[in-house]
């Protein structure tokens, strides 16, 4: 998988590749010994064939310029007060993992083959720093090396990545989308593997929030706001060669979804919590209205395919809800041409037609309340739905669609007041089609919630709770 690198960063290599440096003064003041500059220069400026030549003719010897070894420090620490040289350092080292991959082997053979980087990514609190970032493009060519290699430094390896990790996520939470996409590329340099992923996923506060606040940024829905995304309010007319909403270049979301895509691929690790914590269906069922490129509907129809196939019990009933399946229908309707997008298409619409032919209404409303978010889809307004399927409702699996009634209740909703409409309209058709059961919902704290939600500011909750505390009084009254 190989991503062109990120504008910011190449072009700060260039440069310091180009810049002189006072080598001799450098060997005088003590920074490095006369070795060091013998190896350095031998493969300074010269043809990528040559330097591949000399550095894998003396492979111990460069192992222990880059790393320390037999008595002697790295060259980076040695030089640690030179910056200039720190930065060229980097630079080269990385030049030359990318290009003599017995160079790789052999570092990752050191005891410690990632001793004097790790220092250097904490160096600066500053983003923009050089040093943290030519080093952590260091280490996201070094480490998916040991990653995927049979002879890896497991330990030490796990032991680095974190770190990585932790650096790399001050990059992604950064207002400047250049280093964002410097953290997501060599996030998914790193995500080649199932170790990585878990990792990844163990540090998923630093990792995959500042993610998904990019892409609600690029749907439309601003930070804790879910009422665009449940809408399906924005459309694709919104999108532009550009970027999308809230400023996201397509190229940064492309990079941003390929990560997660990676991540996909432990959905059974990964995607329940994505929905109960960051609702990724909505969030994806919105990308996908939105995605001009077919290489971003590939991506998102592929996560979504693996996310759902290994989570269908929570999931399917979210897609649902979403409306992914009159998406998918006018998916179908457009002229593609990518056949892994068109397979995926092809498997989700299968998946959701085999769930859809075996749904009852109770099924679908149960599903919506145990996604946690209401809207005024079809069983709330329904008398007949309600004359059916009220006290199933409050029976079923021990009344657990009442509990997380009461549970979503519970929350104050500030940016989609919605939801509370719709919960206490629910809570006034069981109180009426069922009213010897009011004590159960009582004991819920549903009586004494939606009577506080009489004082709501928003006019269509204060309605539906006056509504709802109408059914109970009026029932106590008669009793």
């Amino acid at each position: 998988m190989s991503l062109d690198p990120p504008t910011y960063l190449f072009s700060l290599q260039n440069n310091i590749r180009q810049r002189p440096i006072p080598w001799p003064g450098a060997v005088r003041a003590g920074h490095i010994t006369e070795g060091d500059l013998k190896k350095i220069q031998s493969v300074d400026k010269v043809r990528k064939e040559q330097r591949r030549q000399t550095v894998e003719g003396d492979l111990e010897g460069f192992r222990t310029l880059l790393l320390g070894g037999h008595g002697s420090q790295s060259v980076l620490e040695s030089a640690g007060k030179r910056a200039d040289i720190v930065q060229y350092i980097l630079v080269l080292t990385g030049d030359l993992i990318e290009d003599i991959p017995a160079l790789s082997s052999a570092l990752l053979e050191h005891p410690e083959p990632y001793k004097p980087f790790l220092p250097l990514l904490s160096q600066s609190s500053n983003p923009e720093d050089p040093i943290p970032l030519l080093t952590s493009s260091v280490l996201a060519n070094l480490v998916p090396n040991a990653l995927t290699s049979k002879d890896n430094q497991s330990p030490k390896t796990e032991q680095a990545l974190p770190k990585l990790y932790t650096y790399l996520s001050t990059l992604a939470q950064s207002s400047d989308s250049g280093l964002q996409d410097i953290a997501v590329q060599e996030y998914s340099a790193l995500l080649r593997t199932k170790k990585s992923r878990e990792l990844f996923w163990r540090q998923r506060k630093e990792t995959v929030n500042p993610l998904i606040e990019i892409l609600r940024s690029a749907s439309g829905a601003g930070k804790d706001s879910d009422s665009t995304l449940w809408s399906g309010g924005a459309s694709i007319r919104s999108a532009t060669e550009a970027g999308l909403s809230g400023g996201v270049g397509l190229q940064l979301l492309y990079h941003v979804l390929l990560v997660f895509w990676q991540l996909s691929f432990e959905a059974d690790m990964v995607g329940k919590p994505l929905e109960e914590i960051h609702e990724i269906i909505p969030l994806y069922v919105q990308l996908l209205r939105l995605s001009p490129k077919e290489k971003t509907t590939r991506l998102l129809l592929s996560t979504l395919y693996n996310l759902i196939s290994a989570n269908r019990a929570t999931l399917l009933p979210a897609a649902m809800l979403a409306r992914l399946p009159a998406l998918l229908q006018n998916l179908s309707g457009r002229h593609l041409t990518d056949p892994d997008l068109l397979d995926d298409l092809k498997n989700l619409n299968d998946m959701i037609d085999e769930y859809t032919k075996t749904q009852t209404t109770f099924d679908e409303y149960a599903a919506e309340v145990q996604s946690g978010h209401l809207r005024w889809s079809p069983p709330h307004r329904n008398p007949t739905f309600w004359a059916e399927n009220a006290r199933k409702i409050l029976e079923n699996n021990q009344g657990e669609v009442p509990k997380k009634l009461a549970e979503i209740m519970g929350k104050s909703w500030e940016n989609d007041k919605q939801v509370l409409a719709v919960a206490c309209n629910d809570v006034a058709c069981l109180v009426k089609e069922v009213p010897e059961r009011r004590s159960q919902l009582e004991k819920l704290g549903l009586k004494s919630r939606v009577m506080a939600l009489m004082a709501e500011g928003d006019q269509s909750v204060r309605w539906e709770s006056l509504r709802a505390v109408g059914e109970w009084m009026r029932y106590s009254f008669e009793g």
